[in-house]
């Protein structure tokens, strides 16, 4: 685990602009998807994204990463290794065996449920919420609803990404109660 320079995050965070590409009209028209796929084939850039939101989730104390389905997984996992937490998956509804709590939540177009496992977490556990990207918030607050809702306590929700025009920031005002938003990347 290293504690990455100013310099060093300057860097990485140049590297990280380079290798978000949008893509038009995905996956409807007139939306600008985030393509992070360049990021993640380019080990420099994603271990250097991995080094920053390790570097959170120490300084923040947490004990356990939840990264939230499917691109939070990728991100949250490699975090969590690298911090050496454990790693909890928020899930779509019906993926996870056994007993779960689960919340509602409105996409940019459309509605879901999340879930988490029922005993994955507990009032021990100090949480770093990872996902890839803030959009209108909708999904961030059911994970941090559901985060409280084991008794653990969300310490902070990381993104690569946050796109500040959609308002997400704001509609989690009264979600993250306490908690910190990091997002790497500001558009």
């Amino acid at each position: 685990m290293t504690t990455t320079s100013r310099a060093g995050r300057d860097a990485v965070l140049a590297l990280l602009h380079e290798r978000i590409r949008d893509v038009p009209d995905h996956p409807r028209p007139g939306v600008v998807f985030k393509d992070i796929t360049p990021l993640l084939s380019d080990p420099v850039a994603f271990g250097g994204l991995v080094d920053l939101l390790a570097d959170e989730c120490v300084r923040l104390g947490a004990t356990r990463i939840v990264g939230v389905e499917a691109r939070g997984f990728i991100l949250g996992a490699a975090v969590a290794a690298r911090a050496r937490v454990g790693f909890v998956p928020a899930r779509k509804a019906g993926k996870l065996p056994g007993p779960t709590l689960s919340r509602g939540y409105d996409l940019e177009y459309g509605s879901a449920v999340i879930e988490l496992k029922a005993d994955a977490l507990d009032a021990r556990d100090r949480v770093l919420v990872v996902d890839d990207v803030l959009a209108t918030g909708g999904t961030a607050e059911a994970v941090l609803d559901l985060v409280r809702s084991t008794g653990a306590t969300p310490a902070a929700l990381a993104v690569l990404l946050e796109l500040g025009f959609l308002g997400g920031r704001e509609r989690l005002g009264r979600a993250l109660a306490g908690a910190e938003l990091h997002a790497v990347i500001s558009v």
